[in-house]
């Protein structure tokens, strides 16, 4: 029997039906929901877009004239108008320590993370990868999405850093005396955690801490958070 090219195998497996091909270790297909702006679920696992960061659910960017807006929420309901209920096909990298699905996901053929850079709905994530540096600098000349307002890294916002949020975060020096009463022993859940503040530094700081994360989002402790 005559064996495929590698090249012919991957062709033939972006147009085969959703049902064909769900999962098979390197390739997830099928109809995505999305969860933000760099996170899917599609067939119960969580993938999460390689190479970039999008602003958090919650995050809130700055526009020149000093309203906010919710650029968190922005990017993730773009991402879903963008693939609505068309079948995609993701590429497996790798896993995180959440247990997600690193992957460069396809809609018609069209790359999603490069989109998600290219429209200024998300940043390249340099920390792990450089593929999409190109297209945050085009976005940024363009001033496109985020690049028109005051905003935070999503990495920095998820570690506290809200400077485009107003001014009433703790001052820094008040922050830094909070934060030394706090200890990883003994362990706690969300009910005796007095602040948000509190609760990301467990989840930053403490082998127990994504406890606290439950959805894997970055944000611990909803309820007040």
């Amino acid at each position: 029997m005559k064996l495929l090219a590698p090249a012919a195998v991957l062709l033939l497996v972006t147009y085969l039906p959703t049902a064909a091909v769900e999962h098979d270790g390197h390739v997830t297909q099928g109809v995505a929901t999305v969860i933000d702006g760099d996170t899917l679920e599609l067939h119960g696992s969580r993938i999460r877009l390689h190479g970039i960061d999008a602003p958090e659910s919650r995050q809130i960017c700055r526009e020149r004239d000093g309203s906010a807006w919710r650029c968190g929420q922005a990017a993730a309901l773009s991402l879903a108008d963008k693939i609505g209920r068309t079948p995609i096909l993701c590429e497996h990298f790798d896993t995180d320590r959440y247990g997600r699905i690193i992957a460069r996901c396809f809609s018609n053929r069209e790359d999603l993370n490069k989109w998600m850079v290219g429209e200024g709905l998300a940043v390249a994530y340099r920390q792990y990868s450089s593929d999409y540096i190109a297209d945050e600098d085009q976005a940024y000349e363009a001033q496109k999405g985020v690049w028109r307002t005051k905003f935070d890294m999503p990495w920095e916002w998820r570690k506290g850093a809200r400077t485009s949020e107003g001014s009433d975060e703790i001052p820094d020096m008040l922050q830094r005396l909070v934060q030394g009463s706090y200890s990883c022993s003994p362990r706690r859940t969300c009910s005796q955690i007095g602040s948000c503040q509190e609760a990301r530094w467990y989840l930053e700081n403490c082998s127990w801490g994504g406890r606290l994360d439950r959805d894997s989002d970055g944000v611990p402790c909803e309820s007040i958070c």
